[in-house]
This record gives structure tokens, sequence and C-alpha cells, in this order.
């Protein structure tokens, strides 16, 4: 295939008929796209996009409930996390996969790591050696539409989901015909997203109460700033650092609030980092503050994956790591080997946001990963990604990808909730973030019928045991901040120059913002206003005047 030049591309819903406006695609028509029995019509012809599976498809589709007549290879993503001792494509859960559902459908199941830290570059070197899995997924929509623009997905067919994965559908299909629709054609299936997330930073506890504060003072970044001088003067350490990639919101604290829609149309890009604002100017001049001052990691910029992130805190050398908790995380007592007094709390959101301000951040679209079909994945493949989803949105089978095997991995109590046991190491032991890198396909969350024990389950799938205030405050602070998330915008038009432009501003953006970082405090200034210029002539302002364009003309929601 002759791979296109395609960043990320920005869409608007239309609510009203459920489209999203993106770049033609023209391997679609190939063979890999038809329909696994030949007597089922093309997906552009059994449904409208407006319209739910018909309930007469099932004669259409071959039935493989029996297993595929010859062995099908399915090939699933997995996120190579760096899990030390953990082989993301063979271990206890994946040869049981391959047990209780490849063997019983006659499919070789084999999974694909995809390194989470620069999981494009993966991606688009499997894609260019037509060894990408069966299918291609993404978080964030700009990325999953440059995957889209690039050619590589397949148009589906709703009825065949409906057919080979009747539960999965139930349970996802409201969420794929409002938003699984590009250029007027079926796309994007997704997982669900409730509405929680784990991801969060902890802080050296001890350290704080050593200087003569407490957690509850960080109540702004002024006064972060303070406990960080107190930290240097003492001789403690400093605060965590990396390199900003891949997804830009870094500068939501330091804006205004309310934020103006078309403001935030304009300039809150996952794709493509802002560094014309004052928004960024004041986040960038804090940033100058802190390095200048020797309160951050002074090599930050080469932290540029977590295990290099976390060797900084877990040494003892940084006191702050941002990262998403689990339950059988290594980071605390990996930390206590080499600190044995550590203690650890959650950083208040507050603590990154400057007197007067708001503790903004990105609110999620109501879907988890955002999936397609790989262009080159045969009919039975696609059939068999379809009975994978199936099999795993049963109850049991989800339950058990989890939380392991019961007597060994947890216990049931009274309500039905799996009660982990502390520290097991046995063979059926969970990936270090619960197995979620699997499960994620269906679902974001665990969940449980009755909400209070799903809460109950939050807290003890993200709290290592004796740590269940970590996860609590996790949520206290999610919860009391959720009027300050705003979800991205999103263009009825394709922004042809973010397309254009955005792997050379990506690379360009990281070079100007640390050099704007490391500049001498009385040199910041001029230095970022040279970067700012260097910025929008190679090309960024000419992805402003499109997006204003799109604005005036109302092309956005």
């Amino acid at each position: 295939m002759s791979m296109k030049r395609m960043g990320s591309t920005v869409l608007a819903l239309m609510m009203a008929v459920g489209l999203l406006a993106a770049c033609s695609n023209s391997n679609n028509n190939s063979n890999a796209s038809s329909s696994p029995s030949e007597s089922t019509p093309p997906a552009s012809s059994t449904a409208s996009a407006s319209s739910s599976p018909s309930d007469s498809a099932s004669g259409s589709f071959a039935d493989y409930s029996s297993g595929f007549p010859e062995r099908v290879t399915l090939e699933i993503p997995v996120y190579e996390r760096a899990f030390e001792g953990w082989n993301v494509s063979d271990n206890y859960y994946t040869r049981w996969v391959q047990q209780n559902f490849g063997d019983k459908y006659n499919i070789d199941v084999k999974f694909v790591p995809i390194t989470r830290s620069s999981e494009v570059t993966d991606y688009e070197q499997l894609l260019a050696s037509h060894k990408a899995p069966d299918i291609i997924f993404h978080y964030d929509m700009p990325q999953a539409l440059a995957y889209y623009g690039e050619d590589v997905m397949q148009e589906l067919n709703w009825d065949e989901i409906a057919y080979y994965a009747p539960t999965y559908w139930k349970n996802m299909s409201g969420t794929i015909e409002k938003y699984g629709i590009v250029d007027g054609k079926k796309v994007f299936f997704y997982a669900a997203r409730p509405e929680a997330d784990n991801f969060t930073t902890l802080i050296r506890k001890d350290w704080v109460e050593k200087v003569g504060m407490k957690v509850e003072d960080l109540t702004s970044l002024e006064k972060y700033n303070e406990m960080l001088v107190k930290w240097k003067e003492a001789g403690l350490g400093v605060g965590g650092g990396s390199l900003l990639q891949n997804n830009y919101t870094f500068n939501y604290a330091f804006r205004d609030w309310p934020v103006d829609p078309k403001y935030r149309a304009l300039y809150s890009d996952l794709g493509v980092a802002d560094l014309t604002t004052a928004d960024t100017e004041r986040y960038l001049r804090n940033l100058n503050y802190q390095y200048n001052n020797g309160l951050i990691d002074k090599e930050f910029y080469l932290r540029t994956d977590d295990a290099k992130i976390k060797s900084e805190f877990v040494a003892g050398k940084t006191g702050t790591y941002g990262f998403y908790l689990a339950s059988n995380t290594d980071v605390l007592s990996a930390t206590l080997t080499n600190n044995p007094d550590a203690e650890f709390a959650v950083l208040p959101p507050t603590a990154g946001v400057p007197e007067g301000r708001q503790p903004q951040s990105r609110g999620y679209w109501p879907f988890g990963l955002i999936m397609g079909i790989n262009y080159e994945s045969s009919a039975e493949e696609r059939a068999a990604v379809w009975m994978y989803l199936e099999w795993m949105s049963q109850p049991d089978n989800l339950f058990f990808l989890q939380n392991g095997v019961e007597g060994q991995n947890y216990t049931l109590d009274a309500e039905g909730l799996a009660v982990k046991v502390p520290d097991f190491a046995g063979e059926s032991k969970l990936s270090n973030n619960n197995n979620k890198d699997y499960w994620a396909l269906v679902t974001e969350m665990a969940q449980y019928p009755d909400p209070a024990v799903t809460r109950k389950s939050y807290i003890q799938n993200w709290a290592p045991p004796g740590y269940e205030n970590l996860a609590e405050d996790m949520l206290k602070y999610y919860e009391q901040t959720a009027e300050y998330r705003t979800p991205d915008a999103l263009f009825s038009v394709v922004l042809e120059t973010v397309n254009e432009y955005k792997a050379d501003l990506n690379s360009l953006f990281q070079e100007l913002y640390v050099k704007c970082v490391l500049a001498p405090e009385d040199q910041f200034d001029a230095v970022y206003e040279e970067a700012k210029q260097t910025y929008l002539d190679a090309g960024y302002q000419e992805i402003l005047d499109e997006k204003q364009k799109a604005i005036d003309a109302g092309q956005f929601s």
C-alpha cells in the first residue's frame, strides 16, 4: 500500500445526522473488506448511516459457532508497558484466552505488542511492513482519524457485528451509531468508558511534612512552588518531570475560566501543541522558573517513557510521579525498598493551578479505545474479531480477565466483590494494571451491577493493599473537579493543514519548548518570542487560519 502523508484529522460530531467528516479512503474497496459469505451484501447497502442492524441479517452470514472450517489467525494488539517480569504476548492469560476461546473456534490468537510510549511509531512500522494486527486502535480521535486517512481501515457492516457479537453490539451500538461514521462510512467501533479515571500524581507525603507543610496546604501552584523551594533547601529532592509528547493538554490549568468554545476550538488539539497563547506562556514561564531554581528534574527532557520517569521517583530523586494507579503497581514497594520511611499521598489538582484560576482538564468523550479493522484483514479474521469481542463481553470471561482465579487471586465477599489476595505472585498473577490492556477492548473500567459495589471495586482495583486512601482521594478529586473538565472541540470539515504539518510541528515543539524552559530567566521573554514566531512560520499559523475560517463558518461543536 502506498501510505499517504496524513496527520491527525480533527472533526466534529454532527449530532443530527450522526456523521463525521474526514478525508476519503481509497483502499476500502479491496476484497479484504468483503463479508464472510459471498451472499452478504456489501456494508454500504445493508444499512443506512442512521439505521440499526436488521433483524433478518443473520441469514446473510456464515455460521462459525462450531468453529472455522480452516484455522484462522487472529492478531490482537496489546500495550507493552515494560512491566518487569511480564510478557504481554505470552502469559497465563494469553494462554487462557487461547484455550477457552481460540481452541473452541479453531483460531490461533496472537497478541501483538504495541509500545505504549511510542504506539503510533509501532503501528506505522507494522502497517508499512504489512504485519499490523487485525485491530488498529488508539485512545484519541485525532490519531484514530489519521489512521483512517491513511486508508488502513475497512468499512464495516453493522449487521455483521450484530450477528457475530450480539452482546457487544447491544452494549455499544448506541456509541458506534453515534460516533462511528467517518465521511459517511461506518469505520470505528469502541470500548465503553464509564465516568471515572485512575490517572493521578503521587507525592512524597513524608517530604511535604518534613518541611513543615501538609498535602492539603497545596491549594495553588504558588503553594506548590513554595514547597519545592523548601524541598531543595532541606536537600530532599525535586519535583518530577518528563518530555511533553503525544497528548498536548499541559496548559489547561493556566487558562481563563470559563473557556470560550471558539477559543477552545482554535487552540485545544491533542495532536498539535499550542505554543503561542498566553496560557502556554504562563505554563512555560513557571516551568522556566522551576528549572532555573533547581526545583524540578534537571533532565526532564530525557524522561521520554514511564520507566525513566518512574526510576527517578523510586530512587528518591523526585518527589512526584504521574501514572495510572493500580492495586498491584510496584512503584510504592520499589520506592520503600530504597526509602523505607517513604509515605505517599495523591497530589491535589489545585497544586498545579495558579491562584485565581480553576483546576481545568480535558474531558473524555463517552468511549474508551477507538478501533478499526485492518484493511488487510480477511473476512474470516474480521469475523473472528467480532467473535472475540462477543466472548470477552460475557460477564464470566470479562470477570476472569479482570480478577483472575478465585481462591488464588481473590475471594468473593458477601456483595460479590472480588477481594484481591495481597501480594499474590503465583502463575495467574495479573499484570501491573490488573490485565486492563487485554479487557480494555470492551471497557475502560471494571464494573458491577450495583454502583456502590462498583465504587468499592474501583478503590480495590486502584489501591495497593493498605493504601486505600490513595484511591479514595483520587476519586474525591475527580468528582470535585468534574465541572472543569471539557472535551475537545470537533470540526465538521477536514483540516488539511493539520494533516500537512502535524509531524513536523510535533518535533519542532519539543525543541522550542525545551529551549524556552532551559533559557536563563532574564532571557525567557526573548527566547519565547522567537520560538513563537518560528513555530507560526513552520505551519502553525496556517493551521490557526484554517481553523478560524471553519470556526467563523460554525463548522465545529
